[in-house]
């Protein structure tokens, strides 16, 4: 296990070695603009089996991508107009847009739909550059339980398993209490799954 803390170094430094990270199938706790997120490989089965256990969630809720930007959903989804627009308001931010998936494994699927995100903040983006490829979002907590606010809560938090996590990427308290808000693009009648962040005033829905 190592830490990493963003305000002592280069941010390029600490995304390249979470990318050799998950490019290893290991597991990254990373700052993101809501809460802290667990990051695996998508591609890599046996690393999101370990996510899954590490927060002991069931097999059958999905998990969601990051990507850098908007025009690299369309390599993830199949983006509707209902899904683009809101995507071009409120991205980067704390928005998860559900669509239909394209080739994404059926581990982080659900009935071939998969959650999108672009967080607003700059280790996440970095990342996404570094790795070259989508990465798991999660929050980083045990399933049921409130997400620890800064990496000292969240090592005690993880103290059973903290040899299951290779990296904690330490970006200071995060600014939210809540999770992005989850909206389903899957048809194109938009409708809210989970409402954090992003308030459904705000999203006009």
């Amino acid at each position: 296990m190592k830490i990493i803390r963003i305000a002592d170094g280069d941010l390029t430094t600490a995304a390249k070695e979470a990318a050799e990270a998950l490019h290893a199938g290991v597991l990254v706790v990373y700052p993101t603009d809501t809460v802290y997120g667990l990051a695996v490989n998508p591609f890599n089965p046996e690393a999101v089996e370990r996510l899954r256990k590490l927060k002991a969630r069931e097999k059958k809720k999905p998990i969601s991508v990051i990507v850098p930007s908007i025009e690299h959903i369309d390599a993830v989804a199949h983006m509707n107009d209902t899904a683009r627009t809101l995507a071009e308001r409120h991205l980067p931010g704390p928005l998860t847009l559900v669509m239909q998936g394209k080739d994404m494994p059926a581990e982080v699927t659900l009935n071939e739909a998969i959650g999108v995100r672009i967080p607003a903040e700059p280790f996440c983006i970095a990342l996404s550059e570094a790795f070259g490829h989508p990465y798991t979002t999660t929050s980083a907590n045990k399933s049921g339980h409130a997400v620890p606010e800064t990496i000292e809560a969240l090592m005690d938090h993880f103290r059973f398993d903290l040899e299951d996590i290779a990296l904690f990427i330490d970006g200071g308290p995060r600014p939210s209490r809540f999770a992005s808000t989850v909206v389903s693009c899957v048809d194109e009648t938009p409708y809210i799954l989970r409402e954090g962040a992003l308030s459904r005033e705000q999203l006009g829905l």
